[in-house]
Formats: C-alpha cells, structure tokens, sequence
C-alpha cells in the first residue's frame, strides 16, 4: 500500500485523547495491577516528540537503569513479593542488570507468575509508539514496512501515541494446542481476500510475541508447550527475529521473554528442549516461604475478599487463627502421606483463610452478631475447602480428611504452645470442674458463649498475652477462650466431645 494511502487512513482515524490509553486496547492483567499513576505525555507528533528530548532506549536497558534508580532509592522493588528477599529476588535482580531472558523454575503455587508481573513496574511508566503500528514501533526507528514507509512520507508529523507500561506485557498460558501462528504469527486470510497478493508481508497476522514488541512476554507453564512449538522461540532468544510462513521477512525484536515451569515438568508433562533451556540467561528457582513470618505476611497479603457495602462488613480474623493456618499449611507441606513432587500452593493457606472468614460471617449472619468474628470451631470447615488442593500418596487412599484433621489439630496444638505456654489457665479449668460442661459451635455467637462459660479468673490475662481486647469485641475474646479451651483439650487437661454442628468441652 502506498504512504499516501497510509497518511489518508490515519487521517480518518477519530482523534484518541493522549491523556488516556486508547478505548480500543483491551485492558490487561498487567494493566489492572498497574494502573496508571500520572497522565501520559501531550506530544501526538514525531515532531514534538523530539523537541521534548525523549531518548530512545531499549527495553533491556530501560528494565536496567530503573531497577537500578529504585535500588539506590528507598521504594520496594518488587512490591507484593513476600518470602524472596534474601534467595530469589536478588538472582532476579542480576538477570535483569545482566540483560537476560529468565525461566523460572518452582511448584506451584511459588508465586511465579505474581513475581513475572511484578516486572512491569520497572518499565517506564508512558513510552511513545507509532499510531495503529501492530507491534509498537518506536518513532524514532520503525522496523515493519507500513512504519517505515508513513516515516518517510509524513516526516515530523508522524502521528505517535503513548502506552502505558500495563500494555507493554503480554502473557500466554502454553497448552498443548498451541500453535506457531498464536505466538508469532500466520497468513491472514482475510487480508489476502482484500486483495493483497501472498507475497505481501502485510498479509501477515501477527502473533503475540511480536505484538509485545518493545515490552516483556511471558509464557507460563512452559514445558506444556510441544516440543515443535518451542522451537519457534529459539529465534526470539537468539537473533531476536521471527520467520513467518517463508517471507522475506525479518523483524528485529525489542523484549524481554520471561517464562515459568514445575521442574517435574522435564519429565512428567513435558520438558524444556535443551537449546531453548540454553537460550535463556538466566534460571531462578523459587521456593515456599521459609518462615512463619513471611507466611502470615503472604496470608494477610493475599486472603483479601471484597466485603465493601457488605451488611456486616469485613470479617475479623484474629492474629492466632491466621497462625494456625499458616502453620497448618506448613505442616502439609512436610507431611509424608502428601506427594511433595507436587507441592502445596500458598492458594492453599489463601484459600483456608478465606473459608475461616466466610464461617464466621455465615453464623453472624444467622446469630445476629453485629460483627464476624472467627473462632477455633470456624476451623472445621478448612479440611473439606482444601482437600482437592493437595495431592496424596496413593497408599493414603480414603483416608485424605483424616490425615488433613491431624495436621490441622497439630497445627493449633503448636499455636497454643507458642501463644500460651506458661499461662495460667488454672482458672479455666477450675470453672469447668466447678460448672460442667460447656456446649459451643459454628452457630453459637460470641456473647452466648461467653454467658455460658461465665466468668473466668485470669481470662483477662489469656486476652493480653495473645493480644486482644475483650472489652472491645466480644468475638475476640469468645475467639481467645476457644482456643484456650481447645489447647487444654489437645493437652489432655479437658474432655471433649465433637457432635455434628456442636463441640462440647469438659464431658
């Protein structure tokens, strides 16, 4: 097509507000996480883009000097990213000054693809394209033919539009029927019904990792990519072209390709062929959290529900139960009757934690308590939540809840030690040997527990050391007194009795 016939199109193209990012761009997972903080620059031509003293740089070096201007500031680098600041993060750091294309390696649930997304906040924040140009092309240096050829005809008035950093990453979940023409492209039909002859690059389609041209591709799951497809990244890596279908056709790209994999991938589902494993720079191996601390901190991060215009509001959920969930989920992990191959997904502690708040919203819902409270008995619902996220040994056959109540007893048996070791409770099981026996559940409110239990020498003191404030909430403090009682049954001082709906302590 002649520049004529491109400069009158763009003419008849309506005028977009450079202050926004286009209507006709989809918004993207990136987009969403990274939205934009500050208006995209006025200049609309190649013309003013000059003038204004933009510097053209490639997308590597731009990752590398705002990594490094955020590495001599005090702002997180990575924000979101719990559990990688002494092992995983720095390896990722030297990948990116390096200049390198990163798989990541990790079970699921590793939080590989949060941290792959996390790398578009280094990308500069509005960088310039050329208008209606498919793979983004610079202003300053167009590569594909319909570019080159405006550039030449419209001169400093080549029209240039701004995309945001959210546009600039693209991502592909590799599954077997994947084909070459979804990551670099085919022959559009359409295009050649239009009239345009084969020979014509413009009747190339192109795929999504020339789309992402000038920004960062990811491919998650990688082994789950067949072998013949992986090969067609070996140009992307090396020579950072891409061949279509046999066309004199060859398009220098300007990205960062970035792609996860299990390691039980290379030879279960799939493997990473040996030249593309060669062809990446770098290979970071993630990990679960390694400490209580980051696994609390990754639970309260992530077990985040929508409770906004909710009728009861946001569900509180005390410091100890997140406790035992963590815990509880670390104890999956190590247990032996649980495939480790596979691993245990943080989403997993995420997903319990979730399930522990919609119990106690469920009984104030049906009590009448003006505010969701979790308790100890909220934590029977985690078992039948969880169970299909964890993979057991075949020999473990039927006896999955059993094995998951276990652990999830263990796990508050340890948070009990941890929280009230040394604690007169004395008082407590006085109260029972004086009164009897005291009924609770997950439809008994707060305020009805703690009338039947009655007072107690010493609660008082139970509440400080994990924390809380009776005199605030009564759902925290019937919270405390569960686990006390719970604790005190576990350590084989109080009876207990579990009855469908109902736990009765001191039978």
């Amino acid at each position: 097509m002649a520049a004529s016939a491109y400069r009158q199109r763009v003419e008849d193209l309506p005028a977009q507000p450079s202050h926004s990012i286009p209507p006709t761009v989809p918004p993207t997972v990136a987009s969403a996480v990274h939205p934009p903080t500050a208006a995209a620059p006025q200049f609309t031509t190649l013309g003013g883009l000059r003038r204004s003293g933009h510097a053209h740089r490639p997308v590597r070096t731009e990752l590398r000097d705002n990594l490094v201007a955020l590495m001599q500031g005090d702002g997180p680098r990575f924000p979101g990213i719990v559990g990688f600041d002494e092992t995983v993060l720095p390896q990722v750091e030297r990948a990116i000054l390096a200049g390198h294309d990163i798989v990541f390696l990790g079970e699921r649930g590793q939080g590989k693809t949060r941290l792959i997304r996390t790398l578009v906040s280094l990308l500069d924040e509005w960088s310039p394209a050329v208008a209606g140009c498919e793979i983004n092309d610079h202003p300053y240096a167009p590569v594909c033919g319909r570019c080159r050829a405006l550039a030449a005809d419209l001169g400093d008035a080549l029209p240039v539009v701004w995309r945001h950093r959210g546009e600039r990453f693209s991502e592909k979940l590799a599954t077997p029927d994947t084909s070459v023409g979804d990551l670099i492209g085919d022959v559009d039909p359409v295009k050649v019904a239009e009239g345009r002859t084969l020979g014509d690059p413009e009747t190339v389609h192109y795929g999504l990792v020339p789309r992402t041209n000038r920004g960062i591709f990811s491919v998650n799951e990688l082994p789950d990519l067949a072998e013949r497809i992986q090969v067609a990244l070996l140009n992307v890596l090396e020579e950072r072209d891409i061949q279509v279908r046999g066309y004199l056709l060859r398009l220098p790209l300007d990205l960062l390709l970035v792609a996860s994999a299990n390691p039980e991938d290379y030879t279960n589902r799939g493997r990473i062929i040996t030249p593309l494993k060669d062809r990446f720079g770098a290979e970071v191996r993630t990990h679960y959290p390694l400490h209580l601390t980051d696994e609390l901190a990754l639970i309260r991060q992530e077990a985040v529900m929508s409770w906004a215009g909710s009728p009861l509001g946001a569900p509180e959920i005390p410091d100890h139960l997140v406790e035992i969930v963590a815990r509880f989920t670390r104890l999956v992990r190590d247990a032996p009757q649980v495939d480790q191959r596979s691993g245990v997904s943080a989403r997993l502690s995420v997903a319990a934690a979730e399930t522990v708040a919609a119990s106690a919203v469920r009984r104030a819902a049906l009590t009448g308590e003006e505010t969701p409270t979790a308790r100890v008995v909220d934590l029977a619902a985690i078992v039948p939540a969880v169970r299909g996220k964890v993979e057991f040994d075949q020999l473990e056959e039927g006896r999955e809840d059993e094995v998951l109540a276990l652990l999830l007893r263990r796990a508050v048996a340890e948070t009990f030690r941890a929280r009230l070791a040394g604690a007169d409770l004395t008082g407590l099981q006085a109260r029972f040997d004086a009164d009897g026996p005291v009924e609770t559940g997950d439809l008994v409110a707060a305020a009805e527990l703690l009338r039947r239990v009655g007072p107690v020498p010493g609660l008082a003191a139970i509440l400080t050391r994990l924390g809380v404030d009776g005199a605030e909430s009564p759902g925290l403090a019937a919270a405390a007194l569960e686990l006390a009682m719970e604790g005190l049954h576990l350590n084989r001082r109080l009876a207990k009795e579990e009855l469908p709906g109902r736990t009765v302590y001191g039978t």
